[in-house]
């Protein structure tokens, strides 16, 4: 067998699903193309699992109920009528109005089941003008995914999620803000530990951290049941994108009546959350008109948040929803650190009110989306020392921190991914989040370790102006000073020289070559 064969053997069927409906793609630009694909993808996933559970009622002689939508909810199945199924689509798929079959069995999908309300592309096939026989080549390849082949891995759920990331790198820079990468979202997770609760995106793009957030609680067997999910999206494509993803996963989730600017029309405006995760636009402009949105209850007891940057609109739209016990995970880009002015001033209060706990700066190159330097905060309303039993007899003894600011530098941390990306490995994140959950602790071995992280009380910030940028407060490690100089130029001095003798033997060697040519070379 050659290298090439068994390469390809080897490749995962998310890759293998890329390669071939990526090929496909033609003349449909990245950011049309993944609704096309999403929503295929999303039809036929809701089109086997109503195959199943039409088999079981067949098995159980409940033929009578075939056609009763009631039978299918109530096993959360999507009832899908006969013109909605899979198999309706593939049969029809060399005909020329496929795209409009594909349309209207969306619509009687979305019509049937009001949990999908505003979910799934509306007429958006037709209106594409896809090549047809583009279109029914992708039918087929999505045809070949097999939801039902091991329930256990959540098919799907990959192919969806390993498709948003593609589309993502595809789309490139200024595009992509659907989705966050999934190293940092699961480092927010293990941080902020969204076990039980209500959790809250305010701009939840493609819901992948609702998705992150459930996986968590899965992988550190709490009850996925005990969690309420709230989030909100801008952007009416993302937003069906995010209900999509929620549905494909059975995850229940509130993201409002329909797509809406945070700021402008808030769609959870009494909600109290116990975790936030999030990662809003960063350094959005003019987010507000000059008169507007100046006297929002969620600035109260702060300054009104410029207008030229969004930032600090974000954090007090999180700090005013968070619960007594709340806790944010979020990022933003590291201007928010130090700006001057409005935002200042909101800082300084955000430092003295004991509510930021922690600032992480992240390495380069992990957006696919931009290369600015970014940054997470914690942000905890309850810093105050008290005992929480956690799922896998996990008890944490928080100590009294409201006095202290960790400060970590993960630039030096990471793996190299899709060539030019860097993501966090899976024991970076369990180690990054162990110095974390430890310096929150009675009676762990936290200790500043110099250029990765640093405790500091809320006095020396003050003294450094309120500045949150990592590189003020934790170490310096000045590795010259350990070098012994003459040991350093004696090893240089033998490097040199053989080099040096190299290069005369070289020469020598051509002078020899010319003479014996009987063209000498007199230097």
């Amino acid at each position: 067998m050659s290298k090439s064969s068994k390469a390809k053997k080897e490749k995962s069927i998310e890759e293998t699903l890329w390669d071939s409906a990526n090929k496909l793609r033609g003349s449909v630009e990245p950011a049309e193309y993944k609704h096309v694909v999403l929503g295929l993808i999303f039809l036929k996933f809701a089109s086997d699992k109503f195959e199943v559970r039409r088999a079981e009622l067949i098995a159980e002689g409940k033929d009578k109920f075939l056609e009763m939508k009631e039978f299918y909810n109530m096993s959360n199945v999507f009832f899908l009528p006969e013109e909605a199924r899979w198999s309706y689509i593939i049969q029809q798929a060399k005909q020329d109005d496929i795209a409009l079959k594909i349309d209207t069995a969306l619509h009687t999908i979305e019509k049937n089941n009001p949990a999908l309300k505003g979910a799934l592309p509306d007429n958006y096939f037709s209106r594409l003008g896809l090549d047809k026989s583009k279109l029914a080549a992708l039918l087929d390849t999505i045809n070949n995914i097999d939801t039902q082949k091991d329930k256990q891995q959540d098919v799907v759920g990959r192919v969806y999620e390993y498709f948003l990331s593609k589309f993502a790198i595809a789309e490139g820079k200024g595009k992509g803000e659907f989705y966050t990468p999934k190293s940092i979202v699961n480092l927010i997770a293990e941080m902020i530990e969204p076990y039980k609760g209500i959790i809250y995106d305010p701009a939840c793009g493609s819901g992948g951290m609702f998705v992150q957030s459930i996986k968590f609680i899965e992988s550190h067997h709490g009850n996925k049941k005990e969690v309420s999910i709230y989030g909100q999206e801008y952007t009416n494509t993302t937003y069906k994108l995010a209900k999509m993803n929620l549905a494909i996963r059975g995850i229940s989730g509130n993201l409002g009546e329909k797509a809406a600017d945070t700021f402008a029309d808030d769609q959870h405006k009494d909600l109290k959350a116990d975790y936030i995760m999030a990662n809003p636009p960063f350094n959005q402009k003019d987010w507000r008109a000059d008169n507007e949105l100046l006297d929002d209850p969620r600035w109260r007891g702060y300054d009104v948040p410029p207008k030229s940057n969004a930032n600090y609109g974000w954090i007090l739209n999180m700090v005013s929803k968070l619960s007594s016990n709340g806790v944010a995970g979020f990022i933003l880009s590291n201007g928010a650190l130090s700006g001057g002015g409005d935002e200042y001033k909101i800082r300084k209060k955000l430092i003295e009110n004991n509510l930021v706990e922690a600032i992480l700066i992240l390495p380069g190159s992990m957006f696919y989306t931009t290369d600015i330097s970014v940054t997470i905060w914690i942000v905890n309303c309850n810093k105050k020392a008290r005992t929480v039993e956690l799922p896998d007899n996990i008890v944490r003894n928080y100590r009294d921190r409201e006095d202290n600011v960790l400060f970590m530098d993960l630039r030096k941390i990471g793996e190299p991914f899709e060539k030019k990306y860097i993501q966090f490995s899976e024991k970076h994140i369990v180690d990054i989040a162990k110095t974390y959950h430890d310096w929150q602790q009675e009676d762990k071995d936290y200790q500043d370790v110099p250029e990765y992280c640093a405790s500091v009380n809320v006095a020396e910030i003050a003294k450094k102006d309120y500045s949150l940028v990592p590189s003020k407060y934790i170490e310096f490690a000045n590795r010259d000073e350990d070098i012994d100089f003459n040991e350093k130029m004696a090893d240089l001095q033998s490097e040199m020289k053989v080099l040096l003798k190299a290069e005369a033997d070289s020469k020598q060697e051509l002078l020899n070559v010319f003479k014996e040519l009987g063209f000498e070379i007199e230097i």
